[in-house]
């Protein structure tokens, strides 16, 4: 399957999430079972004494997927407790968090195993996971920023305008968020992703090629493409009109959902506070994230960071608007689905929009719009 939108390039990230998938078929699984009610009954020995009946119930263990080593974005926030929460008190429940993994698409792979309970998702990865029979319950969802992807092109580039692109080799990664804004950005021209050479390459392999003018443009998402810009300095710029369009999600593993259903409705609604702290608090979230060692403080990139949130164009930023699965969400995930099936970067057609908006969900959406006051 195509992997989507969010890579992180280290190989520590990688390894980290290559050692957990191999195990996460023997790892726990969600909420913990009920603790064994032991019954008082008659003994025929008289120095005897049975054990009280337990009712106690056990606090459920959420494994929360981190894409990437953690460190930064609302999952860091909720992590430090920055604006005085208490993650674990607020849901009543124990909190595993489960870093590593390169893309949301491959947390599908491991919600599948059953190794991981809640997690970001992109369009992408909804899209695939549907057509893999992944057994996720999507819980809420927002419009990704439009201003979250850029194509980078060399300074001294002829190239100006999308109608410019044609035949030039640009890097992207497949299947990904970045290819549907390179599609929408194309189509703007009158111009089809088959009137250019697209070259799938990781963000980082993608950094590289651009940087060494092995490509002639490049499509990224932020922070990578913000950070790339810092780092090229005055030997790179964007291209003018590029948007995006898709929607990014929260899901649950179905069976976790279905025994804690209030666990993930008020899960969703701190991560939407947690966006909307971040958004009024910049300086002191920026900070937050450089003590978990997201960045070196003072450094360029906690103020690349920093500015990225204040123009509201990281992944997270759209998470101030989360909200109940919808028809709009719905209808603009449906679309990219049927693009990459026309494009052949999806084999079958998928049905998506039915499945969001399946009436099997509405319990959860009921529980999760009283949370968000939806």
């Amino acid at each position: 399957m195509p992997i989507d939108k969010h890579s992180h390039p280290d190989t520590a990230s990688l390894a980290a999430r290559r050692r957990f998938l191999s195990l996460s078929g023997l790892a726990l699984a969600g909420g913990a079972g009920a603790l064994a009610l032991v019954g008082c009954g008659k003994s025929d020995a008289p120095a005897a004494t049975a054990p009280a009946a337990s009712t106690a119930a056990a606090v459920p263990q959420l494994t929360i997927a981190i894409i990437g080593d953690g460190r930064t974005g609302v999952f860091a926030s909720l992590r430090a407790g920055d604006g005085g929460r208490k993650l674990e008190d607020e849901i009543a429940a124990k909190v595993v968090w489960q870093p590593g993994f390169t893309a949301s698409l491959p947390v599908m792979e491991g919600i599948k195993a059953g190794g991981v309970d809640f997690s970001f998702a992109t369009a992408t990865a909804i899209v695939n996971a549907v057509a893999a029979g992944v057994p996720i319950v999507p819980l809420a969802a927002y419009p990704l920023p439009a201003t979250e992807v850029d194509v980078l092109v060399a300074k001294d580039s002829p190239i100006r305008s999308a109608a410019d692109l044609k035949g030039k080799k640009i890097a992207h990664q497949n299947g990904t968020t970045g290819t549907y804004s390179l599609i929408k950005y194309l189509e703007s021209a009158g111009l089809r992703l088959s009137d250019v050479q697209a070259v799938s390459l990781s963000g980082a392999d993608a950094y590289t090629a651009f940087a060494q003018g092995s490509v002639d443009a490049w499509i990224h998402w932020q922070p990578a493409s913000g950070l790339a810009l810092a780092k090229l300095g005055d030997k790179a710029r964007t291209l003018p009109g590029v948007k995006t369009y898709d929607y990014a999600f929260y899901v649950a593993r179905a069976e976790f959902a279905d025994k804690n259903p209030q666990v993930v409705a008020r899960l969703v609604r701190l991560i939407r506070e947690a966006q909307q702290y971040a958004v009024a608090h910049p300086d002191e979230t920026v900070a937050s994230w450089a003590k978990l060692g997201g960045f070196e403080p003072g450094s360029v990139e906690e103020k690349v960071y920093r500015q990225l949130i204040v123009d509201a164009r990281l992944s997270d930023s759209g998470a101030v608007v989360l909200k109940p699965i919808d028809g709009a969400a719905a209808d603009s995930t449906q679309d990219l689905a049927d693009n990459f099936q026309s494009l052949g970067v999806l084999p079958n057609k998928v049905d998506v929009r039915s499945f969001l908006l399946d009436p099997k969900f509405d319990s959860i959406k009921k529980l999760v719009a009283a949370e968000l006051g939806a």
